[in-house]
């Protein structure tokens, strides 16, 4: 690979991971890749009977009302505040609408906080398309986002030695520079998260692991994949 290669390469990766979502609140120092919140709350959708996801998208519900972060933003960074999910989705064949609506809401709430320690305030949800048969269940087919996680390289690095050691560090990754990111004011910490693991909780551990006379920050950038949640298989559509 050339040196080009290499950078639109990384371009692109950092274009994939979507906004950086704040964790937790202003004091807490972390973000989270609006990809890896996608691909949880995603998986979350299909385990709601008769649904299947479309379009999702995580914004601040309200721009006013967001506060600035009491540690250095990452770049591209939104900043810390109520977060509102809009969230498309096909309604299975003779599902009452507003119960199913009702319970995807739940859903993804509970797991936006549970999950990942999103602060959610709202979610607007928007039926697609209703379905001609209720969506049936398959085994989840392989593919790049369930690709196992490749193996860590030897760690020189004793901050990023200490990172990585914590429970529910799947990996330190680099997609936007190095695993740790040295500035004269702050350190920031880049990592992917192990499933089983709220980010949130992750985030603040690590923190609180490294330390030292520098404020520490941590962008999620991704979260292993653990027990994939069966996916609707295709059905006819027709609109809503």
């Amino acid at each position: 690979m050339t040196t080009a290669d290499g950078w639109v390469a990384a371009v692109r990766s950092r274009i994939g991971l979507g906004r950086l979502l704040p964790l937790g609140g202003p004091a807490d120092g972390a973000w989270l890749a609006e990809r890896a919140a996608d691909g949880v709350l995603r998986r979350v959708a299909r385990e709601v009977p008769g649904v299947e996801p479309g379009r999702l998208r995580i914004t601040l519900a309200d721009a006013q009302a967001a506060t600035a972060p009491a540690l250095p933003a990452p770049p591209g960074s939104v900043p810390p505040g109520p977060l509102r999910i809009e969230a498309d989705f096909a309604a299975g064949h003779g599902v009452p609408l507003p119960d199913l609506a009702e319970r995807l809401r739940a859903a993804l709430y509970t797991a936006s906080e549970r999950r990942l320690g999103l602060t959610v305030s709202e979610v607007d949800l928007r039926v697609t398309a209703l379905l001609d048969a209720p969506p049936e269940t398959t085994a989840p087919q392989p593919g790049a986002a369930d690709s196992p996680a490749p193996s860590a390289p030897a760690i020189d690095d004793p901050v990023a030695a200490v990172a990585a050691a914590v429970p529910g560090v799947a990996r330190l990754t680099t997609v936007l520079g190095h695993s740790v990111h040295r500035a004269a004011d702050h350190l920031r910490i880049e990592l992917a998260t192990a499933p089983d693991h709220r980010a949130l909780d992750v985030a603040l551990a690590v923190r609180g692991a490294v330390g030292g006379e520098l404020p520490v920050t941590v962008v999620v950038t991704d979260i292993a994949p653990g027990g994939q949640s069966a996916r609707p298989a295709k059905s006819r559509r027709r609109r809503a």
